[in-house]
């Protein structure tokens, strides 16, 4: 098996490899210097760590277009964040729309709440080529209609949903519009006020390049959403009921100093290389990728037009193997790192035909070469002749 220091690392979408250098060096100087409990003593050195977690918050507020910092939520990930969004929002009896292509961080949660009888649930499909019809929403939309939760970009074929219309339709219809951006935080730009998302759900370690276990919400002023958990917030310590107040009214304990400062750098260097840069190159070497896998006999590629909104993500199978067995030789032989398998997104695999043994998905990052494409196809026509 090939070391990483040798190894066409394509599995970008799972978490980002390598993390730049200068992102790491960033976090760790920070870290160094002013890793003491935010907020929670009188003492300088807590202070100054309070009101830089504060400017990072007003940091990821403005990249993702939301409008108050103190609304800035930090969480493990994006599925503790999209748990905690789904539990606080949820009431007996309520009825919530998502889609056929989420991610099990979505549907899990809004499945164990449909079985327990708590919810009512329509999940809207997607046509062959990975797009929801915005129509399909309006049709599933009801008055007793709690929320609307969509991922903005499908992590299994990396297609990009109408979110700016399917904003549109819940503003009209006032109904919350709740967008997962796991796979597009870092590549594409998020609107969240233009495109009337109540709240966002993102995690860090994935294209905004940062460490894992770090993640968020950004929550609109006219979204409320309850606490589930509870616990020290360093404020109104005498009082045994959560305090209402944001952000701390979801962030019960101490939250992950280590993994803010580090989301902030990862921030930091997208700014500085500049997010439409780096995603430029990131899809023309999937759309390549992907137009030269198409070409390769017994190599089919799903949802392939690559001219259609996309995030460098593409998934494939070759006839007549396993996936897993094709993603091990690729890595045993080739030394190229891929993801086999469901993805965690059940639901795509059974429309597209795929489940039970799915597909190999191949996901770009920043630092993928034009080499290292050369040598995956070169890999994917020898797999393909000797199958």
């Amino acid at each position: 098996m090939a070391t990483s220091e040798k190894i066409i690392y394509l599995d970008n979408a799972a978490t980002a490899f390598p993390k730049p250098p200068e992102v790491l060096e960033e976090m760790i100087e920070v870290y160094s210097t002013l890793g003491v409990s935010p907020g929670r003593g009188s003492y300088d050195l807590s202070m100054e760590a309070e009101e830089r977690v504060m400017n990072i918050r007003r940091q990821v507020c403005q990249f993702f277009g939301g409008s108050d910092p103190e609304r800035v939520i930090f969480s493990y990930n994006a599925t503790d964040a999209l748990n905690t969004l789904i539990q606080g929002l949820i009431q007996p009896g309520c009825h919530v729309v998502s889609s056929r292509l989420e991610h099990n961080s979505v549907l899990r949660p809004l499945h164990h709440f449909s079985e327990q009888g708590i919810i009512q649930l329509d999940l809207v499909p997607f046509s062959p080529d990975g797009f929801i019809d915005p129509m399909n929403v309006v049709e599933a939309i009801r008055p007793d209609t709690s929320f609307v939760i969509l991922t903005h970009a499908s992590n299994v074929l990396g297609t990009v949903q109408p979110v700016e219309q399917v904003g549109a339709i819940c503003r009209e219809r006032h109904v919350p519009f709740i967008l997962d951006v796991t796979q597009t935080a870092g590549i594409l730009s998020i609107r969240m006020g233009e495109w009337g998302v109540s709240a966002v759900a993102f995690t860090g370690h994935k294209s905004l390049l940062g460490p894992t276990g770090i993640g968020g919400l950004i929550l609109s002023p006219e979204l409320d959403v309850k606490a589930t958990r509870f616990g020290g917030t360093g404020r109104d310590s005498r009082s045994l009921i959560q305090t209402q107040t944001y952000p701390y009214r979801l962030e019960a304990g101490t939250i992950n100093i280590a993994g803010v400062f580090g989301l902030s750098a990862g921030l930091h260097y997208i700014s500085r290389q500049g997010m439409e840069k780096i995603s430029a190159r990131e899809l023309d070497l999937a759309r390549r990728l992907c137009d030269e896998l198409n070409s390769i006999k017994g190599v089919r590629v799903y949802a392939s037009n690559r001219h259609d909104p996309c995030v460098p993500i593409i998934l494939c199978n070759v006839e007549g193997m396993d996936p897993e067995d094709l993603s091990t030789i690729l890595d045993g032989d080739f030394g190229i790192a891929t993801r086999a398998g469901l993805h965690c997104a059940p639901l795509v695999h059974q429309d597209l035909g795929t489940s039970p043994q799915g597909g190999v998905r191949f996901s770009l990052g920043p630092f993928n070469t034009a080499e290292e494409i050369d040598r995956v196809l070169e890999a994917m026509a020898e797999i393909s002749r000797i199958r």
